[in-house]
C-alpha cells in the first residue's frame, strides 16, 4: 500500500433535493495511516457526505472514490475497502455476536481471524454466545464494533462510534483507533465529543450547512487548556497563578471551569491542594477554533 496516495478521495461531490443543498461540492481525501476528525451539528451535511462516500446515495456532482474505485458506479469494489460503524444500529436479535460477525464478514468473502475475534472480545468484554436480543443498548455496540474493527480493512469509518458506551470502552477505543493508525489504516472518524476527537485525529474537517467551512491539521489548532473542576466551594486562585489562570465558568452546584494557556508543575500543584470532587484537564483548542465558527453551539 502506498502512504502517499490517497485511499478515499471526493471530487466536488454534492448531493441537491430540488432546491436544496444537502451537501455542497466537497474536496476532501484521506491517506493510508492517517486519522480524520468528522465534525458539525446536526444538520451540517455530515451523514450525506458519509452515505455519498460508501455509495448509498447517488451524486448529484462531483465523484468519490474509494481504493480509486467509484462508489457509485462500481460501489461493490469501493465497500471492500472499507468498515462501516453507522451512528443507529439496526441488528438482528435472533442472532448471538459470533453469527453476526460471522454474517458480516461473508460479505467479502472471508471468514473472521478467530484468534483476534477472542481478543477483542475479552477487551469489549463481551460474550459472544448470548443473542443480541438480550443485550443492552452498549453492549450491542461493542458486538458492531468488534465486527468493524475486526478485518483490518484500508479504511475504517466510524459515526458516532461511543454512542451508549461506558467511559472505560471509550478509552480503549481511542486506543484501538490508535492502533489502527499505526498500523496504516486510516480512519474517518465522526463524533460530538470533542475530546475523542482531539484525542486521535491528525486532521479536522469541519462541515456547516453542507459546506466545508475547515479542514486543518489538529497541531494547528492546539493551545491553551481547559480544566474542568467539581468542588465544594468556588476556588480562589492564588496571585501568583492569576497571570496564567482564569475561571471561564462556574455555576452553584460547585461546576467550574478554568483556562491556561499550558498546564506547568505550579497549576498541577494548586489543583491537588484544592479538594476538588472531580478533575479533567483537556486541549482547548480544538474547542476555541470551532467556538469561532458555531458561536455560542455546544458542540461536544
Amino acid at each position: 500500500m502506498d502512504m502517499n496516495v490517497p485511499i478515499l478521495k471526493t471530487g466536488g461531490i454534492a448531493k441537491r433535493y430540488g432546491t436544496f443543498d444537502a451537501l455542497k461540492p466537497l474536496e476532501l481525501s484521506i491517506r493510508p495511516g492517517e486519522v480524520v476528525g468528522l465534525l458539525g451539528p446536526n444538520g451540517s451535511g455530515k451523514t450525506t457526505a458519509l452515505r455519498l462516500i460508501l455509495g448509498f446515495l447517488r451524486p448529484t456532482s462531483g465523484r468519490a472514490t474509494l481504493g480509486g474505485h467509484d462508489c457509485w458506479q462500481a460501489g461493490h469494489l469501493a465497500r471492500t475497502f472499507v468498515s462501516y460503524l453507522p451512528a443507529e444500529l439496526r441488528l438482528y436479535d435472533s442472532m448471538n455476536g459470533r453469527q453476526i460477525v460471522r454474517w458480516i464478514a461473508s460479505f467479502r468473502g472471508e471468514t473472521p481471524d478467530q484468534e483476534r475475534m477472542l481478543r477483542l472480545a475479552r477487551l469489549f468484554e463481551l460474550d459472544l454466545d448470548r443473542p443480541l436480543g438480550v443485550l443492552s443498548s452498549g453492549m450491542k455496540r461493542k458486538v458492531a464494533l468488534l465486527a468493524v474493527m475486526l478485518p483490518k480493512t484500508p479504511l475504517l469509518i466510524l459515526d458516532e462510534p461511543t454512542n451508549a458506551l461506558d467511559p472505560s470502552m471509550r478509552d480503549a477505543l481511542v486506543e484501538l483507533v490508535r492502533m489502527a493508525k499505526q498500523s496504516g489504516q486510516a480512519v474517518l472518524f465522526s463524533s460530538h465529543i470533542l475530546e475523542e476527537v482531539d484525542a486521535v485525529a491528525d486532521r479536522v474537517v469541519v462541515l456547516r450547512k453542507g459546506e466545508l467551512v475547515m479542514d486543518r491539521p489538529l497541531s494547528a489548532l492546539r493551545g491553551g487548556v481547559r480544566i474542568h473542576l467539581v468542588i465544594d466551594n468556588p476556588p480562589i486562585i492564588p496571585v501568583a497563578l492569576r497571570d496564567q489562570l482564569r475561571i471561564t465558568e462556574s455555576d452553584k452546584w460547585g461546576v467550574c471551569d478554568l483556562s491556561a494557556p499550558v498546564l506547568t508543575p505550579e497549576i498541577l500543584a494548586w489543583l491537588a491542594l484544592t479538594g476538588a470532587r472531580e478533575l479533567r484537564v483537556e486541549s482547548d483548542g480544538l474547542r476555541k477554533a470551532l467556538g469561532t465558527i458555531f458561536p455560542g453551539a455546544l458542540l461536544g
